[in-house]
């Protein structure tokens, strides 16, 4: 039971950071479309998704080249990530269609299972993709830097938030 809770997770973790990986496409083709200056709350025309990958990368002060470099990445990730995500989109609800009573249900469930941990291996493997060419052709020494201390930062949020779940206690 354990086992599936956990594939659960990260095949909802998997869909999570897909879904802000689109956002940031369309959102940074949204930018490039238009010619006015970004509301207040934004910056260069990029929306702050809490814990979208543009939401860490708005904070290192990219350059107009380097935002236009991630762009390129990103939608160039998106096609193969649009089909994971549509699969796995497909064997779920292939799964919430069948009955609890139904007598192949196990089966399904096995099915489901086995086929979401390919495909969220194949996203992670993607996403990993995507960070290390960011991480190496586009970023400078200092931004490096910078990103890691955020991700470290959003690690110790995270695991506090967990902390006090564990606990209890409501996040902030």
């Amino acid at each position: 039971m354990k086992s599936i809770r956990n594939l659960l997770a990260g095949t909802a973790l998997a869909a999570g950071a897909l879904l802000a990986t689109g956002a940031t496409i369309s959102i940074a083709t949204a930018a490039d479309a238009t010619t006015t200056p970004p509301p207040a709350g934004m910056h260069g025309g990029w929306h702050h998704h809490h814990g979208g990958p543009m939401h860490m990368y708005s904070k290192l002060g990219l350059s107009d080249a380097q935002r236009a470099q991630i762009k390129t990445i990103f939608q160039a990730a998106g096609p193969q990530m649009k089909t994971i995500h549509e699969q796995m989109r497909t064997n779920s609800l292939k799964l919430a269609h069948t009955q609890p009573t139904d007598a192949n249900y196990s089966a399904v469930v096995a099915e489901v299972s086995q086929a979401n941990a390919t495909l969220h291996a194949q996203m992670t493997t993607q996403m990993a993709q995507v960070r290390q060419q960011i991480y190496t052709t586009v970023l400078n020494e200092g931004q490096r830097t910078e990103l890691q201390t955020l991700e470290a930062q959003m690690e110790a949020r995270m695991q506090q938030r967990m902390q006090q779940r564990q606990q209890g206690a409501s996040p902030n």
